[in-house]
């Protein structure tokens, strides 16, 4: 993805021999844990049935979505199908939290040291710089931007489930549970709540299937699908091609050995692609129905 070095001169820079990067290249690079690409899976899961239940609800009216109401067993089996998903959501935020916590007890000796660090997923100045320098590669006014462990979008896309869970998810409960909220809100933020629970949901759909679809999948170096967050791993070259700032960190520090793991075996390889290109078309066909109903069937 972002422009590396030429492996001789890696090489003769943290003074690696060419005998033991070819060794290193019949391993890949462990990206994620086990526990990030289970909730990743589910989230995706959780995600899907939302949005195919939401969006039947909101195009009630087009007929895509009585034909997938159908398919749901009507509108009523829809909306459970829909509150079990978001039963999902919400348990799989839960679960980062406390992996977050724990996380930070076992390698951080500070909440500073861990949203403050190199491998923070908050914004900060490095960003900044890097989203310039990408759309002055853009316009062929510079190189491209080397990325740390994670760009730019990989941390806009993180923080919109947090944007996503406060004010969806809040609505969606308001909604779900009218009497226990109007004990505490007037009833007029019931009408409220629908329309922001509507539109933000039609705006996050929108963005997941296109924005990240294309930041994920779509761009060049990746297209027409990238599965590491399916498999965890990545081969080191696609390591030190992606993400240059942090392949040196680990070479300098001699630490890219110890996260090197075996591959998974062609079969597994080609039921996560499976998964992954499923995801993708239910994605695009409800990107597809959501214009048809705006353009051509609005009421």
């Amino acid at each position: 993805m972002e422009t590396a070095a030429k492996p001789e001169s890696a090489h003769e820079e943290h003074g690696i021999s060419l005998a033991s990067t070819a060794e290193v290249g019949e391993r890949q690079f462990l990206r994620f844990k086990r526990l990030n690409r289970i909730l990743h899976i589910v989230m995706i899961v959780s995600f899907m049935s939302l949005a195919l239940t939401g969006m039947t609800l909101k195009f009630a009216y087009t007929g895509w979505a009585s034909f997938l109401s159908r398919l749901f067993g009507g509108y009523e089996s829809a909306g459970y199908v829909h509150r079990l998903a978001a039963v999902a959501m919400i348990g799989i935020f839960i679960a980062h939290i406390v992996d977050v916590v724990r996380m930070k007890k076992r390698l951080y000796p500070s909440w500073r040291s861990l949203l403050l660090g190199p491998d923070s997923m908050l914004f900060n100045k490095k960003d900044l710089q890097d989203l310039i320098g990408n759309f002055k590669w853009f316009l062929g006014r510079g190189p491209r931007p080397e990325y740390g462990r994670w760009t730019y979008w990989e941390k806009f896309d993180y923080f919109a489930v947090f944007w996503g869970m406060a004010i969806i998810g809040s609505t969606g409960l308001m909604l779900w549970f009218p009497e226990l909220f109007t004990m505490v809100f007037p009833g007029w933020f019931l009408n409220v709540a629908t329309i922001i629970h509507s539109d933000e949901a039609l705006l996050a759909v929108g963005f997941i299937f296109t924005v990240h679809f294309f930041n994920t999948h779509l761009r060049p170096e990746k297209f027409p699908m990238d599965i590491v967050v399916f498999t965890g791993r990545m081969p080191v070259d696609d390591l030190k091609d992606d993400k240059p700032l942090e392949y040196n960190m680990l070479v300098k520090e001699g630490m890219l050995e110890e996260n090197l793991v075996e591959a998974y075996p062609p079969i597994v390889i080609r039921a996560i692609r499976l998964f992954g290109w499923t995801a993708l078309c239910i994605g695009f066909s409800i990107v597809v129905w959501i214009i048809y109903a705006m353009l051509f069937a609005y009421q």
